[in-house]
Formats: C-alpha cells, sequence, structure tokens
C-alpha cells in the first residue's frame, strides 16, 4: 500500500533539521550510470527521520537535471518524493491547475495529487531561484533546512 502524508507531516519533514556528514561534499561528485551521473545520499534527521537526497543528471544536456529529497517509509524499501528540483529540459503540466510551462521548476508533495491518485509530487512551480544543476541543490539544502558541518557553511559550488 501507498504511503499518503498530509500536507502538515510533508511540510514538518522538509522543515525536519538534516544535519550533512563531514564527507558530504566528496558524496556531491556524481558518478557515470547509463548516459547520466547519479548520486544517492542517505541520512537521519534531527527527530530521526529517515532521508534520501537523489542527485541526477545528464551527461549530454545541462539542463536535464533532477534535485530529489525523498522520506524513506518505515519498514519498507519505499521512498515518498517530498521535493524534486528539475532543470528546464522538457515542458511540465500541472493536471488540476491545468498549467503548463516549460522553465526550471519544483515539485512539491501534495495532498491533493495524492488523493487523484497522482504521484505525490506531481505538482511544480517554475522558478527563477535556480538555473543549473549546481544551485538547484544549493536551493533544495537551503529550502529543506539542510545543515552543513561546522566550518562548511555557505554555497556548495563557487561559481568561477
Amino acid at each position: 500500500m501507498a504511503t499518503r502524508l498530509t500536507d502538515l507531516e510533508i511540510q514538518n519533514f522538509l522543515g525536519e533539521r538534516k544535519d550533512l556528514p563531514p564527507d558530504y561534499l566528496q558524496w556531491l561528485r556524481t558518478k557515470p550510470k547509463s548516459g547520466h551521473e547519479e548520486r544517492e545520499l542517505d541520512l537521519k534527521g534531527i527527530s530521526d527521520s529517515d532521508f534520501r537526497v537523489i542527485l541526477r543528471k545528464s551527461m549530454y544536456n545541462a539542463f536535464d537535471f533532477s534535485v530529489i529529497l525523498a522520506y524513506c517509509v518505515p519498514g519498507t524499501t519505499q521512498v515518498f518524493r517530498l521535493r524534486r528540483y528539475n532543470g528546464r529540459s522538457h515542458e511540465h503540466t500541472n493536471a488540476i491547475e491545468r498549467a503548463t510551462f516549460y522553465a526550471f521548476h519544483i515539485h512539491t508533495a501534495t495532498e491533493r495529487y495524492q488523493d487523484l491518485g497522482m504521484r505525490e509530487d506531481s505538482f511544480a512551480e517554475p522558478t527563477d531561484r535556480f538555473s543549473d544543476f549546481e544551485e538547484a541543490v544549493d536551493c533544495l539544502f537551503d529550502d529543506a533546512n539542510f545543515k552543513a558541518p561546522e566550518g562548511q557553511q555557505g554555497k556548495l559550488f563557487k561559481k568561477e
């Protein structure tokens, strides 16, 4: 049976503090895998919730990427996607609102899309807060209460 979370539960998981491990900068280096690069990191929130960060990016199209925060459902192998930061590589349509756009966008899990039997994170909004993969990672870490180890604060990726 699929897990269903309320909007309040989703907000609570997003707000739960997530301490990054000391070696997290090394972890951010994605590894090749069938035409794209990928990396996953499992970590615990401050309230003992289990989370997974999933990074995926195309090896051929810089605008084709996803930066995902998922909640790992206890006692199962299921992951519930709380947020997904996508590149501008495809058109997105919100089924309920009947709004279509072609832009960088942020998916958010919602009760109303779950109620329709759709993927929990089907709703998305266009954004100008990031314009590449690295900025999307920074955006997720800012939005979902990630904390870097002491002495490693600031943006993860420095623009030259």
